[in-house]
């Protein structure tokens, strides 16, 4: 199951349930898919297709956002006490 947790424009940003413990994000469209780190800060691990100009874009989106994602990865993952800490 990978849930989508946010659309922006032709983004679709999501997670891959039980992939890894180290919270992230990956981000599809039309032109390929990138994955980026979200703490401590967003960073890129990994893209396939994302032109630099997108992964920029991808990046503003992450960071205005990143709070909620964090959000969206504890609920999905059942990690609550980590927004209570």
């Amino acid at each position: 199951m990978s849930p989508t947790v946010y659309l922006h424009k032709s983004y679709r940003f999501f997670f891959y349930s039980r992939e890894e413990d180290r919270k992230h994000i990956h981000i599809v469209s039309s032109a390929g898919e990138s994955k980026f780190w979200l703490e401590p800060s967003p960073e890129l691990v990994k893209n396939r297709g994302h032109s630099e100009r997108q992964l920029n874009q991808i990046k503003i989106v992450i960071e205005e956002h990143q709070h909620e994602f964090i959000s969206a990865w504890n609920r999905h993952f059942d990690h609550g006490a980590d927004e209570r800490v």
